[in-house]
């Protein structure tokens, strides 16, 4: 799996050009797909199936194995906290809270790696206030609250619900896998302490596909529904993640580390994006470009693929998707 998942990355295609006045400075090769909703591969530049770690872009995946796993968490915005790769403003801070006291539980229960809020303005302020990095204030501290209340709420163990062996891990690899239509790949360490588990970009979009266009009642709508309703705890207030969503009826997205985007669509399509050097400032423009491939348009498409090259703080340039 190493071997094909290396070969993919090095012999994926260009998806991106950095202009600086007129002169292509640098490039960024990844790999796109777009699911069909019976999740068949509808278009794909590069090698689609081949294993990646979508690290939080699995995170609805995860979500949803924890609701079928008993999790009640009573409101949408939480259920989209539990998803997030929050910003760490204050309304975050408050909703990882209010998970942990639901299950009798507090801050000192989380074991996710301590860090700075991800948004500079949350973070120059949570300084200023004379803090240090905590774990409730690192990004995925909504997610692992989730995972500590799903345990209580089946009797598990809370000490070791980071282990790949727990039986809550394994409910969130058997979910992700149904879900992909495939296989776990690999499972890794996480930057937050977590496992996180390989699967292939068209496995993702699929995934992300079924929760988009799940059924009402389900599960998979209660995950969806959550981070339509409330798209700003699944990010933050200034993050293009939390933009997209509000800007297209009915779509759901999650970005991850090493510049992976997945996305679904109301109508049970996927989109997945990986740039193969994970460089984040390629990810937004392919995948806008990619969208609009799929025929999706409008302001919130194009804020998303507009990024200007600065000189001397002015723009020079722009990165730009090569999608043919």
């Amino acid at each position: 799996m190493a071997t094909s998942s290396l070969s993919a990355l090095s012999d994926a295609p260009v998806l991106a050009h950095v202009d600086r006045g007129g002169f292509i400075e640098s490039v960024h090769r990844g790999v796109a797909v777009i699911t069909t909703p019976d999740g068949e591969v509808d278009f794909a530049l590069g090698d689609p199936t081949a294993p990646c770690f979508p690290r939080s872009s699995n995170k609805p995946l995860q979500t949803l194995a924890m609701l079928r796993s008993g999790l009640q968490l009573g409101e949408p915005r939480l259920v989209a906290l539990a998803s997030a790769s929050h910003s760490g403003e204050q309304f975050h801070l408050d909703g990882v809270r209010a998970i942990l006291a639901g299950a009798g539980l507090t801050e000192a229960d989380l074991q996710n790696t301590p860090d700075l809020p991800y948004d500079e303005q949350a973070c120059v302020q949570w300084l200023r206030d004379g803090h240090d990095a905590t774990s409730i204030t690192q990004n995925c501290s909504g997610k692992h609250a989730a995972m500590l209340a799903t345990c209580v709420a089946n009797g598990w163990d809370t000490a070791t619900y980071r282990d790949p062996q727990h039986p809550l891990q394994q409910a969130m690899a058997a979910t992700i896998s149904e879900l992909a239509h495939e296989e776990i790949a690999s499972i890794a360490v996480d930057g937050c302490g977590a496992p996180v588990m390989a699967i292939s970009p068209v496995g993702l979009a699929r995934a992300f596909g079924a929760v988009a266009s799940a059924r009402a009642g389900t599960h998979e709508a209660t995950v969806r529904d959550g981070i339509r309703t409330a798209p700003e705890y699944l990010g933050g207030t200034r993050r293009d993640v939390t933009k997209l969503i509000q800007g297209v009826d009915g779509l759901i997205a999650k970005d991850g580390a090493e510049a992976v985007y997945a996305v679904g669509l109301a109508d049970g399509r996927g989109l997945v994006v990986k740039i193969a050097d994970g460089g984040q400032r390629a990810r937004p423009v392919v995948m806008a470009e990619l969208l609009r491939r799929a025929g999706v348009s409008g302001p919130a498409v194009d804020e998303l693929g507009h990024a200007d090259v600065l000189g001397h703080g002015e723009p020079v340039g722009a990165i730009t998707a090569v999608i043919p």
